[in-house]
């Protein structure tokens, strides 16, 4: 019995598709995501050689600015720029929940990296204490969460819980220590086995490329990137 007024993306993601047009068709939802997703879309046409590809967010229906506020039925929401994972992350906060994508993880599993192109592990951290400062008891409701240690999956946990027991920036941790922390870790990690199809996907609103003239559609390799190919 409801009505779905907006299919919401947080930012072009790296490791699954994004279904918001395929949802927004069904359901008549007005795709929207942050104004910065223009840097993402002309970072990653350099890297894939998409000339073609429109980099002005016309992929989406409303590109939201920092600050903006905007109406979900009778619930107040605005947006906060939440750069440091990717150029153009934002936060959504409704009410008294905050939808922090993946700058946060729940507590026990700290923060997520901030190793991609346009990534910045210092841009991260103050993109986490701006949300950090929103009154203790707001819900805060994570991209991911892979049970830890075989808990229970949750995704959601409070900004009190956050600040106290965060393993990456509670409240006992500082900058420094956090981007020595961030970049050692990121510096382990693998790509996302999407992440090379994945973007090309997602800078385009999660719409496949369009068939070339022999008819067939390609997504691209990147064969001398990322250290595919020295």
């Amino acid at each position: 019995g409801l009505t779905v007024e907006w299919v919401l993306d947080t930012h072009p993601h790296a490791d699954h598709f994004s279904a918001a047009p395929y949802i927004a068709g069904k359901t008549g939802g007005r795709t929207a995501i942050g104004a910065k997703v223009v840097d993402v879309q002309k970072l990653w046409q350099t890297i894939y050689c998409l000339t073609d590809l429109p980099v002005d967010g016309s992929q989406w229906d409303t590109l939201f600015a920092d600050g903006e506020a905007f109406q979900i039925g009778s619930l107040d929401a605005r947006v906060m720029l939440s750069p440091g994972h990717t150029l153009a992350s934002i936060t959504y906060v409704v009410g008294d929940a905050a939808f922090v994508h993946d700058t946060l993880m729940v507590p026990d599993s700290g923060t997520s990296r901030a190793d991609f192109p346009g990534g910045d592990a210092g841009a991260l951290w103050r993109s986490i204490r701006t949300i950090l400062d929103l009154p203790p008891e707001t819900a805060t409701y994570v991209g991911h969460d892979y049970g830890k240690d075989r808990r229970e999956v949750v995704g959601r946990s409070t900004v009190a819980d956050q600040r106290r027991d965060n393993i990456h920036v509670h409240d006992g941790i500082d900058e420094a220590t956090f981007v020595a922390t961030r970049e050692k870790r990121d510096a382990t990690l693998p790509l996302p086995d999407l992440m090379l199809a994945a973007l090309q996907v997602n800078i385009r609103g999660g719409r496949l490329p369009e068939a070339e003239a022999c008819g067939t559609a390609f997504l691209k390799v990147p064969l001398n990137h990322f250290g595919a190919v020295k």
